[in-house]
């Protein structure tokens, strides 16, 4: 699983050092590629197997309902493989953009995927997360986490 948090800088061409606990986690996959897409103000990572899940998913739901079609056309449409070569992947131009990726970011990890966050939109996403975490987690007692 992706766990903690860590910040990262991207060089001028999009590379990003991947830590060595998320790359230990592709490694027992026997993996060596991540898939990104573009998600509300980051990214998320998956390893292809969760991936492969997702799109699964997907490819059963209806053509014809509206709401599905937008999920496809914006999460499943961005999704594009990254390998990891030298401890790095290269994210491309347009999911940095997307994304609002500049120079420094943070990676979140969500334990099936991890985020890449801009960090300056990282720190007031936390600041919110922060602040509704107390009622967040009565919710999450009724479900018995």
């Amino acid at each position: 699983m992706f766990r903690g948090r860590s910040k990262h800088n991207l060089d001028e061409k999009g590379r990003l050092a991947i830590p060595a606990r998320f790359k230990e986690v592709l490694e027992k996959k026997e993996d060596n590629c991540l898939v990104l897409t573009n998600q509300h103000n980051c990214l998320w990572a998956f390893a292809r197997d969760e991936w492969r899940v997702i799109e699964e998913r997907a490819a059963e739901l209806s053509l014809f309902d509206s709401a599905i079609n937008a999920y496809r056309r914006y999460f499943i449409s961005g999704a594009q493989e990254c390998p990891i070569k030298q401890g790095r992947i290269t994210i491309p131009p347009d999911l940095r953009e997307i994304g609002g990726l500049r120079k420094e970011v943070v990676l979140v990890g969500e334990l099936k995927l991890f985020e890449i966050w801009d960090k300056e939109e990282w720190e007031k996403e936390f600041r919110r997360t922060m602040a509704k975490f107390p009622e967040v987690s009565q919710s999450l007692s009724e479900l018995g986490i």
